[in-house]
């Protein structure tokens, strides 16, 4: 039984934060609940960001994980606007930027990732773009729709998801793209070349133009708007806007001032948790971008920085906070949407972690399945695109952990249950 005089705090107010406070609530736990929060927003959620709203599907209004009333109707108090800035776990208090002081029982960490940023001369001109926050999805698709009336360009540095995202979302307002990216396809390092030139034909039939093997190292203004982007193989891209889409990292600093465990590099960084999602403090929870936990499916700590990851992942800190027995070990899911191309994908597959991909379906025609199977046939994800109602199938087929042989995995004429 937990004491209703008991305080619970959460450090951030995105959609993990928020889905922790809702899972305390309707738990039964009737202490204090204060959700702290360094935006100026309510809790949001941000795939609409880089998709819907950019593109004018969705409104503002739909971001929100609840209404403005919410918070109050169920007794959690949303400091917005007031960052954490210490934590001192000895004492169990938390400071805010505005000098108050509180004092914690259970207290979770979901302060999510921030934008990698770029080093270079004119990354300070106007018309550079990061998109993490709504803000920065509001002064984005402004510039796009000023771009598709101007017929203006838009560069992007980094052809992942974000960049991906927004190219389809910038050629959808009639504006010219051009992507710089190092890797010799897009998303190179998540999906494979396999992949990686699939999505490099679905944006070229599009018009977007791709500079690859190439990494910026100048932007150029003048008046203090950009004109160009220079790239270390000589060439010069004119643009009239650029955005950075070069990742994310997890956003630490006030664990690691407070001396909790961080996870090594090579397994993303972010705050060590265990299945149950706690840290090296048994009192303080991690969830969302900024955990790396221990998976007891692949047998390793994944961080993910994905809207599933901090959906079921801060109702599980939740329950944890509680004291109840929780294994967190769900299959990581994502999804994208490009144009009039929809995907999920389910599983892990790491660079080098997988022997051959193989696709069910027909990737001329934009509707198939992708398996990523290791050297044994295991399945370690699946990708369906334009295919729907298939992704617990593939989900199952992670979790088996059973080889499945490649011709029949191929056959769409075999159910993906009879795997």
């Amino acid at each position: 039984m937990v004491e209703a005089h008991e305080t619970h705090v959460i450090v951030g107010a995105g959609l993990a934060g928020a889905k922790a406070a809702e899972t305390l609530r309707a738990e039964g736990f009737t202490g204090r609940v204060i959700l702290v929060g360094e935006e100026r927003e309510a809790p949001y959620e941000r795939p609409g960001l880089s998709k819907g709203f950019l593109t004018g599907a969705a409104s503002r209004d739909d971001l929100f994980v609840h209404d403005s009333h919410w918070y109050t109707e169920h007794d959690i108090e949303l400091r917005i606007g007031d960052p954490a800035t210490r934590l001192d776990r000895q004492s169990r208090t938390l400071q805010l930027a505005d000098g108050t002081v509180l004092t914690y029982d259970k207290l979770l960490i979901a302060t999510g990732s921030a934008p990698r940023t770029l080093d270079v001369p004119g990354i300070d001109l106007g018309g550079v773009h990061y998109l993490r926050k709504l803000p920065d999805a509001e002064r984005l698709r402004a510039s796009l729709q000023t771009l598709g009336r101007e017929n203006g360009r838009l560069l992007l540095v980094g052809a992942g998801w974000i960049g991906l995202e927004v190219a389809a979302a910038a050629r959808g307002y009639g504006a010219e793209v051009t992507v710089v990216e190092p890797q010799p396809t897009p998303l190179h390092g998540v999906l494979g070349p396999e992949l990686g030139e699939f999505f490099a034909r679905l944006h070229e039939d599009r018009g977007v133009h791709f500079h690859f093997g190439a990494g910026v190292t100048e932007i150029e203004g003048e008046d203090g708007m950009v004109l160009a982007a220079h790239t270390d193989d000589g060439d010069e891209h004119p643009a009239h806007a650029v955005l950075i889409g070069i990742g994310a990292a997890p956003q630490t600093a006030l664990a690691e001032a407070a001396g909790l465990a961080l996870a090594p590099r090579e397994e993303g960084g972010g705050i060590a948790v265990d299945s149950a999602l706690r840290s090296s403090d048994p009192d303080v929870f991690a969830a969302g971008d900024v955990a790396a936990a221990e998976h007891p499916l692949f047998g390793r700590r994944l961080r993910v920085e994905h809207w599933a990851n901090a959906l079921n992942g801060g109702p599980a800190a939740a329950r944890s906070m509680l004291g109840q027995p929780v294994v967190y070990d769900r299959v990581p899911y994502f999804f994208s949407d490009q144009y009039d191309l929809g995907l999920e994908y389910s599983g892990y597959a790491a660079s080098g972690s997988y022997d051959h991909v193989v696709v069910r379906g027909d990737a001329g025609k934009r509707e198939f399945i992708a398996f990523w199977q290791d050297p044994d046939g295991r399945v370690l994800a699946g990708m369906n695109v334009n295919v729907w109602d298939v992704a617990g199938g593939i989900q199952q087929l992670v979790r088996s952990g059973r080889p499945i042989d490649p011709d029949r995995l191929a056959d769409p004429a075999i159910p993906l249950g009879e795997l």
